[in-house]
């Protein structure tokens, strides 16, 4: 390497900092008992075990039942990982879960929190570069966001207030999110989370249900749930109750 491309080198940071939005899977825990969760989680894990390949997990403990002293988040991250599924970290609890999830080299977040992670704001954060992984041009349309293109396999589009109204298809392994309704004029082939803040009356329209996921304030469905009277058709999906449910579309 030349001295000038050496000292540039040297001179640039190794890493920055960057807001993202995520999307994680959460456990809600009612109690702790390692044979049932054994047992529950096989049983879940066989319906779609693709889904939970490599599986990034929080632990969630909003509604919690039993002790603390209970829990064994040594046992509970072995159980998981027998599942190639990968815990990450624990939402909700007291100091003394807070101290159990610090032992084991769990991340701990404050609980409460039923949405997706807003970005966080970096100063310093450079327009990125055009990329096929990029996220589709998008206009803000109030509080909500307009998507006049595809939505390809690896991109993210996220509506962080408002409706989340998508002119175009989402592909497989794309993902979109919003904290109210999701308008796909298109085929739905793609995840998509509607309600992430907890809104129970958000709804997901689409011209074609031909998801891998969908959510409504994170009741969801995955793609062997979908493929009955419904599939690759017009369709809205809706909470009732505590139920996802999917309506057909007339047009």
């Amino acid at each position: 390497m030349s001295e000038p491309a050496a000292t540039a080198t040297e001179n640039r940071a190794c890493f920055e900092l960057r807001g993202a939005s995520q999307t994680l899977t959460v456990m809600e825990l009612h109690h702790f008992d390692p044979d049932a969760l054994e047992r529950d989680l096989r049983d879940k894990i066989r319906q779609a075990p693709n889904f939970f390949r490599d599986l990034p997990l929080v632990i969630g403990l909003d509604h919690y039942e039993g002790n603390a002293a209970d829990l064994d988040f040594f046992q509970l991250i072995g159980i998981c990982r027998t599942h190639s599924i990968q815990v990450l970290g624990v939402r909700g609890g007291d100091d003394d879960i807070r101290r159990l999830a610090r032992n084991a080299a769990l991340a701990w977040l404050p609980g409460g929190q039923t949405s997706a992670p807003r970005p966080v704001p970096d100063p310093e954060q450079e327009t990125a570069e055009n990329t096929e992984e990029s996220a589709p041009e998008t206009t803000s349309t109030g509080a909500g966001r307009l998507v006049t293109q595809p939505v390809r396999s690896g991109q993210q589009v996220y509506a962080p207030e408002g409706d989340l109204i998508i002119m175009a298809p989402v592909g497989a392994g794309a993902e979109v999110l919003a904290a109210g309704h999701i308008h796909i004029y298109g085929p739905l082939r793609g995840r998509a989370l509607a309600g992430v803040h907890g809104d129970t009356s958000a709804s997901i329209f689409c011209q074609s249900l031909e998801a891998e996921l969908v959510s409504v304030a994170g009741h969801y469905k995955i793609s062997e749930d979908l493929q009955g009277d419904d599939w690759r058709t017009p369709a809205r999906v809706r909470l009732e109750g505590d139920v996802l449910t999917v309506d057909p579309l007339t047009r």
